[in-house]
C-alpha cells in the first residue's frame, strides 16, 4: 500500500499543532471516510455549510464507500443485500431532506436530486434497518412460517425431555445451552440409556453438552429451508444488481452529492455539539484573531492578535504561553483553509489563506542520523525557501547555536523570507535578535506578560513591545534555592540589569495604555449601541410618519377628485366645501401655543369688555383703576386688553378662485417649451374646473419643438383622454384639440 506523502505531512502538521483529538472528534461526525480538504470552490462549499448551519435536521446514517459496489456493478457482478442496501440508505436519507421542501439554497439543491421508479422498485424490499421485506414474496413468506414452526417443535421436544421423568437423574440444569449454535442439555455420563443424541462438547466439571437426535432431526430441515431461502434470495440479489447496473450513472451522481453533503454536515454538526464558529479562509494574508481558544487547552484566556505584518516576533517570560501562542495562529490558519469549526469571536476574526503552513517546533536534534539541533534546524530552514505564500512558525529560532551570531543569521534569513513573501512568526528570547528587527516596518512585536506582584505569568499578551525573560524569577518559582539565584544576578551585571528595567518599565507603560484603551473601548461600544438605538428609533419614527404621509395624500387626492365632480356639474358651493375638506387633509405643523403674562403700568391705553379707558393707578399686579368714560372702576387687569396692540385673529379660509376664460383656446406662439408646458397646466386645470370637455391648444408649427413638446406634455397628462391635430379652418398641424 502507497504512502500519501501530503497526507504524511498533515497529519505531522496536526500533531504538532496539537490537534490531533480535536480533528479525531470533527472526523467522528463523517458518516463515511473523507480527506479533510474539500475539493472544488471553498467559497460555494461555505455558502452551502451556512444554509445548513441554519436548519435543524438528523444526522445521516454510517455508509460504507461506493468504490467497491460501484466497480462490482461496472462488471455486471452480483451485490450482496448489505451492500444494496448501503445504496438505499443514501437515497432514503436525501428523501427525507427532500420531503421537507425546504427553500433557498439547499432546497434547490434537493430538487436536483430526483431517484428514478426502477430504483424505488428495488428500495421497497428493505426495511428500515436494512432486512430483506419477506412478506413481499409468498414462497418466502410459506418458508418462513415452516421454519417458524420447526422451530416451535424443537422447543416443545426440548421442554418434553427436560420434564421427562427417566432424564430427570441426568440433567444438571434445566436450561437450553448453546455449543457451537447447536442447542443442547447438559447432562451427566450415563445418558445413552435414557437419551439418544451427539456430544458436542465437554463441561468443565467434566458433564456432556449433548444434542438430542430428534433436536438435530428437526435442524436439519430448517437448514433445507435455510437452502431454499438463500437461493431465491440470490435470485433476488441478482436482479436487482442487474437494474442498478443500468442505473451506475445516478449511482455515481448521488455517492458524488453524498460525499459534499456529508462534508458539509459534519462541520455543521461538530460546530452545534461544541458551540464552535465555522470560519473560513480569505484571500489575503491577513490573520486577525480575536478571543481565540486552541482546542487543546480547556480553561483557557481567549488570545487577541493582529497579525497583519509579515513577520511577528514574540517574547517574553519563561512557561508565559509563546509557544501556544504561535501554536494557535497556525492552528486557526489550518482550520480555517479546511474550514474545520474552532472557537474565536468569528464577526471581529479575518484569518488569510495560505498555499502551505510550516511549524517548525520540535527540537531536531537526532543521535541515530548523527545530527546537531542547529544543523536540524537549518535542515528544516532549508525547505522553508521552496515555498511561496507560506505561513511558517519557527519556536525558540535560537535554539542550538550563539545568541550573538544566531542573531545576525536569523535576521538575514527572515528578511529574505519576506522578500520571498513567506508570513513567518516566531518565539524568541533573543533581545538582540528582537532589536535588529524591531526598526522594520513589517515585523510586528509582542510579549508575554508577567505579574510581579503575584510573580507568575499571566498568559496573556501585549503588542509593540519587546518582552523580559524572567529567567531569574521562573527559576526561582521552580525551585532553584534564592542563593544561586541572586548570585547568578551579580554575574549577569548591572548593566543588563538597567536594560531589563526599562524593557519591564515600558511593558508596565503599555499594560497601563493598554487598560485606558479598554475603558475607551467600553465607552464607545457603549455610545455605538446608544446610537444604534436612536437610529432605529427614528427609522421607526420616519416609516410611521411617511404611512401617515401617504394616507393623508390619498385622502386629500379623494377630495380633490370630488371638487372636480362638483366643477364638472357647476355646483359652486359644492367646489368651495370640496375644497376646504381637501385642504383639511393636508398634514399641517402643530403649533405650540405659549400663554405669555401682559404688563400693564399707569398711562396704558385699555379696552374693559366694550369700555375703552386709561390707567389711572395699579393695585399690585393683578388690580389697576382706570377711567373711562369720566368715572374710575377698578378691574383686575386679567379682564384688561391693550388697545394699540392689534392682534387679529387666527383664519383659516380655503378659496376657490377660478379664472373665468372667454373661450376654450390656449395660444403658446413664442413660449419656449418649458414655459409653454407650465401655461398649459395651469390652462388644462381651469378646463378641468370650469367642467370643460374639449379645448384647443395652439403652438404652431416653427421648428417642432413646441410641437413636440405639447405632445409629450399631453401624453403624460392624467385626465386628458386623448388629442388631435386641429382640422385646416381651426390651425391644422399648427394646434392640437384636446379631449378632457
Amino acid at each position: 500500500m502507497s504512502v500519501d506523502p501530503k497526507q504524511n505531512k498533515i497529519t505531522k502538521l496536526i500533531t504538532q499543532l496539537d490537534l490531533t483529538q480535536h480533528i479525531s472528534e470533527f472526523e467522528s461526525f463523517f458518516s463515511r471516510s473523507h480527506s479533510l480538504y474539500i475539493e472544488g470552490d471553498q467559497e460555494l462549499h461555505f455558502r452551502y455549510i451556512k444554509a445548513l448551519d441554519a436548519l435543524e435536521f438528523n444526522a445521516p446514517p454510517k455508509v460504507a464507500d461506493f468504490t467497491e459496489i460501484k466497480l462490482h456493478l461496472k462488471k455486471h457482478g452480483v451485490l450482496n443485500f448489505e451492500q444494496i442496501f448501503e445504496l438505499v440508505k443514501v437515497v432514503r436519507y436525501f428523501r427525507y431532506f427532500k420531503n421537507r421542501e425546504l427553500e433557498g439554497l439547499i432546497g434547490e439543491w434537493m430538487e436536483k436530486i430526483v431517484t428514478p421508479e426502477s430504483f424505488t422498485e428495488i428500495e421497497k424490499y428493505f426495511t428500515h434497518d436494512g432486512k430483506f421485506e419477506e412478506n413481499l414474496d409468498e414462497t418466502l413468506f410459506g418458508l418462513s412460517q415452516r421454519i417458524k414452526e420447526y422451530k416451535n417443535e424443537m422447543s416443545g421436544a426440548l421442554k418434553r425431555m427436560m420434564n421427562s421423568s427417566k432424564l430427570a437423574g441426568y440433567l444438571i440444569d434445566t436450561q437450553v445451552h448453546y455449543i457451537n449454535n447447536e442447542e443442547c442439555l447438559l447432562v451427566r455420563g450415563g445418558f445413552n440409556h435414557v437419551l439418544k443424541g451427539a456430544v458436542v462438547g465437554r463441561s468443565s466439571g467434566g458433564f456432556f453438552y449433548v444434542a438430542p437426535d430428534a433436536i438435530l432431526k428437526t435442524k436439519e430441515k430448517i437448514r433445507y429451508i435455510e437452502q431454499e431461502r438463500e437461493a431465491i434470495f440470490y435470485s433476488y440479489a441478482k436482479e436487482f444488481s442487474a437494474k442498478l447496473s443500468e442505473l451506475l450513472p445516478f449511482i455515481n451522481f448521488i455517492d458524488k452529492e453524498f460525499t459534499k453533503f456529508d462534508n458539509y454536515q459534519a462541520r455543521v454538526l461538530f460546530a452545534k455539539s461544541k458551540n464552535m464558529q465555522l470560519v473560513k479562509s480569505q484571500k489575503d494574508s491577513k490573520i486577525l484573531l480575536k478571543d481565540f481558544i486552541h482546542p487543546a487547552l480547556h480553561n483557557a484566556k481567549p488570545i487577541s492578535v493582529d497579525f497583519s505584518k509579515n513577520i511577528l516576533m514574540i517574547t517574553g517570560v519563561n512557561a508565559g504561553g509563546k509557544t501556544m501562542l504561535l501554536k494557535s495562529i497556525l492552528a486557526s490558519a489550518f482550520m480555517a483553509k479546511y474550514i474545520i469549526p474552532m472557537k474565536l469571536n468569528d464577526n471581529k476574526s479575518h484569518i488569510g489563506n495560505f498555499k502551505a503552513i510550516e511549524a517548525i517546533i520540535d527540537d531536531p536534534q537526532n543521535v541515530k542520523n548523527d545530527i546537531s539541533t542547529f544543523a536540524g534546524r537549518m535542515q528544516q530552514f532549508s525547505r522553508i525557501f521552496e515555498y511561496r505564500s507560506a505561513l511558517v512558525g519557527v519556536d525558540e529560532i535560537e535554539l542550538g547555536t550563539d545568541s550573538d551570531e544566531a542573531a545576525a543569521l536569523f535576521k538575514v534569513i527572515l528578511d529574505d523570507l519576506i522578500n520571498r513573501g513567506q508570513k513567518v512568526v516566531v518565539t524568541t528570547h533573543h533581545k538582540r535578535l528582537a532589536a535588529l528587527m524591531a526598526d522594520r516596518d513589517d515585523v510586528e512585536l509582542m510579549a508575554a506578560v508577567y505579574d510581579e506582584e503575584a510573580r507568575r505569568p499571566t498568559y496573556e499578551f501585549m503588542q509593540g513591545i519587546i518582552g523580559k525573560s524572567y529567567a531569574f524569577e521562573t527559576a526561582s518559582r521552580y525551585g532553584i534555592a534564592n542563593k544561586l539565584v541572586n548570585e547568578a544576578k551579580k554575574v549577569y551585571g548591572d548593566n543588563s540589569e538597567k536594560l531589563s528595567l526599562l524593557i519591564e518599565r515600558g511593558s508596565q507603560l503599555e499594560r497601563e495604555l493598554k487598560q485606558k484603551h479598554k475603558a475607551v473601548d467600553e465607552k464607545l461600544e457603549e455610545l455605538q449601541k446608544k446610537e444604534r438605538a436612536l437610529k432605529e428609533q427614528k427609522d421607526e419614527l420616519q416609516k410611521e410618519l411617511q404611512r401617515q404621509k401617504a394616507e393623508l395624500k390619498r385622502e386629500y387626492d379623494l377630495a380633490i377628485n370630488e371638487a372636480k365632480k362638483a366643477a364638472r356639474e357647476g355646483d359652486t358651493k359644492a367646489i368651495h366645501r370640496a375644497m376646504n375638506k381637501a385642504n383639511k387633509k393636508l398634514p399641517r405643523e402643530q403649533k405650540e401655543h405659549i400663554k405669555q403674562d401682559v404688563a400693564f403700568n399707569v398711562g396704558d391705553e385699555v379696552k374693559y369688555h366694550s369700555q375703552s379707558g386709561v390707567i389711572v393707578s395699579m393695585k399690585g399686579k393683578d388690580e389697576a383703576i382706570i377711567e373711562a368714560n369720566s368715572m374710575k372702576v377698578r378691574v383686575k387687569t386679567k379682564h384688561l386688553k391693550h388697545t394699540k396692540i392689534v392682534k387679529p385673529k387666527p383664519q383659516t379660509n380655503v378659496n376657490l378662485n377660478v379664472t373665468k376664460k372667454a373661450g376654450l383656446k390656449c395660444d403658446l406662439h413664442g413660449m419656449r417649451a418649458d414655459e409653454a408646458t407650465e401655461v398649459l397646466d395651469k390652462f388644462l386645470n381651469d378646463a378641468l374646473i370650469n367642467g370643460w370637455d374639449e379645448v384647443l391648444v395652439y403652438h404652431g408649427i416653427g421648428t417642432g419643438k413646441l410641437s413636440y413638446a405639447v405632445k409629450e406634455f399631453l401624453k403624460t397628462h392624467p385626465r386628458v383622454k386623448g388629442f388631435d391635430d386641429a382640422p385646416q379652418h381651426m390651425g391644422g398641424f399648427g394646434a392640437k384639440v384636446v379631449y378632457l
